[in-house]
């Protein structure tokens, strides 16, 4: 099962990185980074998966010598919570900035922003 979650993540990253390279407009790559953020976060799921271990929960269930071989490493879940909560973050800024050149410029067609090119 953890093999099968590592592709499906390793996946969603390269269609992410697929669609961030190919695409020209704004939202379309926002989109693509969003599925590459996700993709990213199943990998780390996945590569936390300790197969046939409970939550790290100490109670009657699991003694409390047995406990380092019987839970599962909560570090891996808990970076994922915060990498879910910085990548909302990224995506509304992104989502802000396209907002704004669709107001100023009117279009969010990339090769149309040629300020900055020689």
């Amino acid at each position: 099962m953890a093999q099968v979650s590592l592709l499906i993540g390793f996946t969603l990253i390269l269609l992410g990185l697929y669609g961030a390279l190919t695409n020209r407009d704004i939202l379309r790559m926002i989109v693509s980074f969003t599925i590459a953020d996700a993709g990213v976060n199943v990998v780390l799921v996945s590569v936390g998966y300790m197969a046939h271990r409970t939550a790290p929960i100490l109670d009657s269930a699991v003694p409390a010598g047995q406990a380092a071989a019987r839970i599962i490493d909560p570090v891996p879940q808990v970076l994922v919570l915060t990498a879910i909560v910085i990548g909302l973050g990224v995506t509304a800024l992104m989502l802000a900035y396209a907002y704004r050149l669709f107001r100023l410029r009117g279009s969010l067609d990339i090769s149309q922003f040629m300020d900055l090119k020689w």
